[in-house]
């Protein structure tokens, strides 16, 4: 069995309606190509390609696949790791010198969620 995980020629020759790939030198058979996605982060590794193909009527699936299970993670775990990990004093500092800030009873517990939110998200 071949290791899939090494890494393959590939040549992609396209136009809207057709494509033809072939791995190694040799061509995918003509009418199985029915799409491609072609992925490359050029600052971490190769091109990733999968390769989407027509299989007969009477199979599911016909051929090699990597597979990979997720495990969804707690997004509890991560949302405390993040909190715990905030200056209180800057929490404070931020949230009281938002310009969206009501009076109120639960005005500042208000900016201190929004404030909290944006930082989650990555904006300041």
């Amino acid at each position: 069995m071949t290791d899939e995980s090494t890494a393959r020629g590939v040549r992609i020759q396209a136009q809207p309606g057709s494509a033809t790939i072939s791995l190694d030198g040799v061509s995918l058979p003509a009418g199985k190509v029915t799409g491609y996605v072609l992925e490359h982060d050029v600052a971490n590794a190769l091109p990733m390609l999968v390769i989407h193909t027509r299989q007969p009527d009477d199979v599911a699936f016909e051929g090699l696949a990597r597979i990979a299970v997720a495990v969804p993670d707690n997004p509890g775990d991560a949302i405390a790791e993040f909190l715990l990990g905030l200056d209180p004093a800057a929490v404070q500092r931020a949230a009281l010198d938002r310009p969206d800030l009501e009076d109120g009873k639960a005005g500042v517990t208000a900016a201190i969620l929004k404030q909290l939110a944006e930082w989650a998200q990555g904006r300041s």
